[in-house]
This record gives structure tokens, sequence and C-alpha cells, in this order.
């Protein structure tokens, strides 16, 4: 339990532990851990002061740049507009002095209303909703306790979010998958509402209790997701879907993807620290660390083995996984998927097939799709013409020997570029660990990403990180530990318009900011914006 620990720059807090619908795939109420049974219904008052000066008192002390935290439960919308309005005003209060404070909620929007769309919009609260698609989809699951339909009030919550006054505070949908529902159909009812950005989450499960298989198909999930992934290429990716901007090579990966550390502790209505909740799917009692806001800090919860051990990266995963050719994108799947009694956690994903088989569809379907060819004459070619359509790659080299390139084969290579770019950022941040410019990138990324983008295209971006990786391209004599992230994510923060304030190394009596200019400085110091 001893040891330094990591900063922790994100936090759930069950503001409200009981639910208004009963959704039959809910790991909170359904699954193996039932604690939520011995908590308070709602954080009192004094709690939500603890959690929000223990918070405050970790941003303090090691520096972060932004805190994010998400009112969570049970569903928080059963605090009403008065709680959630007391909850908001500490959080703010107490935290903002020491850092950037990104605000989130996910609900079921069964509540959502007006009043409650104008109070997120001044507190700037960015609200996800849980959605599982059309009608028959959602319903499913997300259905009351009589049994009734939730699905009209969930389309009017995102109908409110969608509206001019309200967008702002529309973070997207939280859709879990169900094989038995149909792909495009979910697709279609997912894109219809408009999200900024849409999570797909795959049912919870462990090696004691599997994932539903409908049938014989050793990979139904891959095969479901492929289809609908397939579908969001060919659409032009009408919608940010994170999963699979995830799993693409250099996407960064999520909690759930990916060898980032895990960087989020929960804290439940009694104010017990816990871990992810999503451990609730293990065994009763699995995310408890027996620490609370009132008595243990931050970084005495951060210590706690449970948490450690997803600091680890590929040291953390078993032997399998760092075995596997794609453990770098997968990371060993979400964390309470590879449970199995004997063995604990380590184990693959209780979905590794089907992450395997998932990778090489997100490979194959590279996404923007250049623009189709024309057959001979400018006809459609008919069955056994003798014609064939070129193939991705032959159709991408036959518009570049034209001289110019298409828009889409253009916008195909910047994208492929790009990815690049952002592999190698990520490779960096991997040698160093976690730091205050890697979690101002994070924060920029999520809130303004073409401020980001914009650093990560400029043509000495790539060459500058490919020096700090390879030690070969280093002149004799050069300083190895100089590290690009900081004037990067000055950079993006000035183009954002963000303040933030980083220490910045200087090399050759200066600070080169990208897309910006060089700022002459004779030493070590500090540039803010």
């Amino acid at each position: 339990m001893g040891g330094s620990c990591r900063r922790i720059s994100q936090f759930v807090l069950k503001v409200h532990s009981r639910c208004d619908l009963s959704c039959d795939h809910c790991y909170v109420y359904q699954h193996a851990d039932q604690t939520w049974r011995d908590r308070p219904v709602r954080m009192p008052p004094a709690t939500v002061r603890a959690a929000a000066r223990r918070i405050a008192e970790h941003a303090r002390e090691h520096g972060l740049p932004v805190v994010h935290v998400v009112l969570h439960g049970g569903e928080p919308l059963l605090l009403g507009a008065a709680g959630l309005r007391e909850v908001l005003a500490e959080l703010r209060t107490t935290i903002t002095p020491w850092a950037r404070l990104d605000l989130r909620m996910q609900t079921n929007g069964v509540l959502l209303d007006e009043e409650l769309c104008r109070l997120f919009v001044e507190y700037d609260v960015r609200v996800g909703v849980s959605f599982d698609g059309d009608r028959a989809a959602n319903d499913r699951h997300r259905v009351f306790a009589h049994g009734g339909s939730s699905h009209d009030q969930v389309r009017r919550a995102l109908a409110l979010l969608r509206r001019p006054e309200h967008r702002a505070s529309y973070a997207g949908i939280l859709c879990t998958i169900d094989v038995r529902n149909d792909p495009d159909r979910v697709y279609e009812a997912l894109v219809a509402e408009s999200p900024p950005r849409v999570d797909l989450l795959l049912p919870h499960a462990t090696w004691d209790d599997p994932p539903h298989r409908p049938g014989p198909e050793p990979t139904p999930y891959a095969d479901w997701l492929g289809r609908l992934h397939r579908r969001w290429v060919d659409d032009g990716c009408p919608v940010s879907i994170r999963l699979f901007e995830a799993l693409r090579p250099g996407g960064g990966g999520t909690e759930a993807f990916g060898l980032a550390p895990a960087d989020v502790l929960v804290i439940e209505a009694d104010g017990s620290w816990e871990q992810v909740d999503s451990l609730k799917t293990a065994y009763h009692g699995a995310a408890d660390t027996g620490f609370d806001v009132f008595d243990h800090s931050v970084d005495e919860a951060a210590r706690h083995p449970g948490v450690a051990v997803r600091q680890d990266g590929l040291a953390g995963l078993c032997a399998t996984c760092r075995a596997c050719p794609v453990v770098d994108r997968c990371g060993g799947g979400l964390y309470a998927h590879r449970w199995r009694t004997g063995s604990g956690f380590d184990n693959p994903s209780v979905y590794c097939p089907d992450l395997l088989r998932l990778i090489h569809t997100v490979d194959a379907h590279p996404p923007p799709t250049p623009a189709a060819q024309p057959t001979p004459h400018g006809s459609s070619a008919a069955p056994g013409s003798g014609w064939s359509a070129p193939s991705p790659v032959e159709a991408l080299l036959d518009d570049l020997a034209t001289g110019h390139g298409s828009a889409s084969t253009l916008a195909l290579l910047a994208t492929t570029q790009l990815s690049i770019t952002r592999a190698l950022l990520a490779a960096c941040r991997g040698r160093s660990g976690p730091t205050a410019a890697w979690e101002l990138l994070v924060h920029l990324e999520q809130a303004v990403p073409e401020a980001v983008q914009a650093i990560l295209e400029h043509p000495f971006v790539r060459p500058r990180l490919v020096r700090h990786l390879d030690s070969s391209t280093r002149p004799p004599g050069a300083d190895a530990a100089v590290d690009p992230l900081p004037a990067l994510a000055i950079a993006a923060a000035v183009r954002a318009g963000v303040p933030a304030a980083l220490r910045v190394p200087v090399r050759a009596g200066a600070i080169t900011l990208p897309t910006l200019g060089s700022l002459a400085l004779p030493t070590w110091g500090r540039a803010s914006r």
C-alpha cells in the first residue's frame, strides 16, 4: 500500500444511488455486487463537500491542469434541479481555484426537462444519455419496473439537448449493444439523434458469467460491430464513434482499450472511495478500497493495489495478452471482463476473440473511403461483364496518378498521416508516463479537438516526435530528455484560447511552438496563455 501514486484526474460521483428505470443489463443492480442496498439514496451535502475538498487538495498538490468530474448514479436527475445545483455549485466553488473543472453527467434522460437543461448550460455540464437505438433495441433492456417503454422519454431528452440553446451541453450517447438487435436499425437510430459522440459498450460479462452468444458463430460481437462499422465508414463517418476511433492505430484508447494507465476513482453516495464501478460485474465488493473521503486522501485511494495494478500498462497484463500482436490496441480489454474465479483478473478479456476480429475489421475498412471510380464508359458494371471495380488501394493510386487527387483521396491520406503522428505522440507519452502536458492535451482534445489537430498536422511535429523516441537520430551530445509534449500542449492551448501554464524546456535559447513561432528565452521559463 506504500510507495508513490499516479495523479488521478477523473472522478465519478454517485450523487444518487437509486434509479427510475429497471434495466436488466445494469451492472449496478443486476450483477454480482449488491453493495448499493446498504448505501444512502442520495449523497448528503457533507459528503459532497468532503469529496470536493479531497479533489481540490489532490489538484493543488499535483498541479493538475484539469479535473474531470462525472455525476453518476443510479440516476443523478433524481436529485432534481435544486439538489443538482447545490452539488454543482459546491464543485465549482471548491475545485476551480486549483484546476480547470470539466463537469459531465451520465443519465438515462427520462427526467430531463428545460429547467435542467438551463442549469447544465449555466454550470457548463456536458450530458451523456444512455440510449440503445430504435424502439425494439432500446426497450429490450431499458424499461421501467412495470415493463413500460422508456423510448419516447429518452428521445424527448435528446431533442431537448439538440436545441441550439442547449447544444453545448450535449455530450453524446452511450449505447450498450445486444447482438439480437439489428445493427443497421440501431446505427440509424443513433445517427438520427445527431450526437457529438457515440460510445458503443460491450455488455458486461466475465469468464464466470460469459456474454450471451445466440448461435455457433465464434465472434458474434465482432460480427455485429463490424457490420455497423462498415455502414459507418460507407456513410462517411457522420458522427464520432469512440470505439472505432480508439481501436485505430494511434487512436489513443479508452478505459476499455489500449495501454494507457487507468485514471479514475469513484466516490459512492456514502463517501466510499471505489475503483471503476464496472468491477461490480465481477463479484460482490470487487470495487471496494476500504477508504472514504472523510478519512483518506486521493493519494491513499490511488495506492490501493487494485488501482495501482492498472497503472502498469503492458506489465499489468497476463502473459497471453503481453504476447499478442495487437496488445497496444486492445490493452487486454476492459479490466472487469478479465475476471475468472481462481485466477482473478490475470486473464485475457472474455471478449478476446471478438476484440481481435474487430481490430482486423477496423484495419480492413479505414475511413474515409476514397471516391468511387467509374466503370468503363461511365456505365455500371453488370454481373458477368468481365469488369471488376478496382480495390481501394488501386483506386487511390489511380486517383493520385491523375496529377491532383480527389478531395476524398487527399482526406484519406491526411487522416492516415495524422494517425501516424498520434501514434508517435502516444508513444512519447508512454515513455514519460502521465504528465501535466499530456493531461492538458487530453482535455483540449475533448474540448477543442480542432486546435490539437492543427498542431499535430504541422510538418515539424512528427520529426520532433521521432527524434525524441529514436536515440539514433540525435546528434552526439544532444539532450535525450527534452520532452516535446509541453510545447505542443501550450501551442494547442493558445490556438484554443484556453488559459494554461506549463514548464517548457528551452532548446537553443528558444521555445518553439508549432504553428505559432518561437519564443526566445535564456534558460528554463514558464510559457502561459
